[in-house]
């Protein structure tokens, strides 16, 4: 029964991927792309306590990290900085507000279980990694 399921594992990747990525970049989108927005969302992580520049980080993080995980190039890294852009929202923004509910953590811990699934599987079925760093 293992080896009947093992086979899908690849699909799950593409789709796990696919998935994250969009999300990723419609979020990076909607915070880097309107005029005033990235310097607003900047300022917002200021607020919390961290660093300005951060939040310049997390925006494209999220942009690019959103397209190289569609495309499943250089995935373990896209998958460690969404990863890390997760951890850092769930404890700063959300974990206050409980796992449920308006502001709650759930979705922010949905896209760090899937990121943390692609950097541990591998990005699955028609990546653009596997064509560029295959044999090596």
């Amino acid at each position: 029964m293992q080896t009947h399921i093992e086979r899908f594992r690849p699909a799950a990747a593409l789709a796990g991927r696919l998935a994250l990525g969009s999300i990723m970049l419609a979020h990076g989108w909607i915070k880097v792309i309107p005029r005033g927005s990235l310097y607003t969302f900047a300022h917002m992580v200021a607020h919390m306590g961290l660093p300005y520049w951060l939040g310049y980080v997390a925006a494209f993080t999220e942009l690019f990290g959103g397209i190289v995980l569609i495309l499943g190039l250089l995935t373990p890294i896209a998958a460690i900085g969404v990863a890390i852009d997760m951890t850092v929202a769930i404890l700063k923004v959300h974990l206050r507000h409980g796992l449920t509910g308006p502001g709650g953590f759930e979705f922010p811990l949905g896209l760090l279980a899937v990121a943390l699934l692609l950097l541990a599987d591998g990005p699955g079925y028609l990546a653009v990694d596997g064509a560029v760093f295959r044999g090596r």
